[in-house]
């Protein structure tokens, strides 16, 4: 997208900034034609789209940084402070954010609000097809079983209803076992006397995090050793986003 301005003398790119990771990964997928400056973790291994990240523009969120740079659109999911908003705001920025999606329509509506908000509507129709053709591909067979699994972090955290892995693990034919609603903990103790039929791990390929974390506890390992549907990385986990397809994709593959 082209703004025209001096009264139609010249024209320049829209200029774009991400003030998180996640809003990284919209504006490089909706708008990589855009004037873009990336947050400071654009390129880090959670981050979806980081090849198309390199050589990119990276700026801290800050007001400083904001007011050197002139964004037309700033677009965010959970960066940037009150106050840096306001002042945004205020200068006639338009402030994109991405919302804590629950389930895939909630993903389809961010898609949709940050293409909208970038002027680019048309690449957003085409980002949800694209989610929806992985979606269809994933999806069980109709009235076919579907296999309990629980999905366990490194950390030792598992998601149960009104969560969004909760509905991936539905759209890949797989009941989950977390009954317990949103986020909680699992101890190890349950996993040793009562381990599920299988696993979905999730963020187990940050071997610098949650290194000493419950879900790599030995007992675990050895719970989940021939049981695990699949192994999300964690750049499918951070963002609410249309990748979330490619993490339904995954766990399919493992499906009996």
């Amino acid at each position: 997208m082209v703004l025209a301005v001096a009264g139609g003398v010249e024209a320049r790119p829209l200029r774009v900034m991400a003030l998180d990771q996640c809003a990284d990964q919209y504006i490089l997928a909706l708008a990589p034609d855009a004037e873009l400056a990336l947050s400071p973790r654009a390129d880090d291994p959670d981050a979806w789209m980081v090849r198309e990240a390199a050589g990119r523009r990276r700026l801290r969120p800050t007001l400083e940084a904001a007011v050197g740079f002139k964004p037309d659109v700033v677009v965010r999911y959970w960066g940037g402070e009150p106050r840096l908003l306001a002042a945004l705001e205020r200068r006639g920025t338009k402030v994109v954010t991405i919302a804590d999606a629950t389930d895939l329509d909630g993903v389809r509506a961010n898609i949709r609000a940050a293409a909208l908000g970038l002027g680019q509507v048309g690449r957003g129709a085409r980002l949800e097809r694209t989610m929806q053709t992985k979606l269809d591909r994933a999806a069980p067979p109709a009235g076919g079983p579907r296999p309990g699994a629980v999905y366990l972090t490194s950390g030792g955290y598992t998601s149960g209803p009104g969560t969004l892995m909760d509905a991936m693990m539905r759209a890949a034919g797989f009941r989950n076992l977390t009954t317990a609603p949103g986020f909680g903990a699992v101890s190890v103790e349950r996993i040793a006397l009562q381990p599920p039929i299988r696993f979905v791990l999730g963020f187990f390929d940050q071997l610098r995090a949650d290194w000493r974390g419950p879900g790599r506890h030995p007992v675990v390992r050895r719970a989940a050793r021939g049981r695990t549907a699949a192994k999300l990385p964690a750049a499918v986990l951070t963002c609410p986003a249309w990748f979330a397809a490619d993490g339904v994709e995954m766990m399919a593959k493992g499906r009996p």
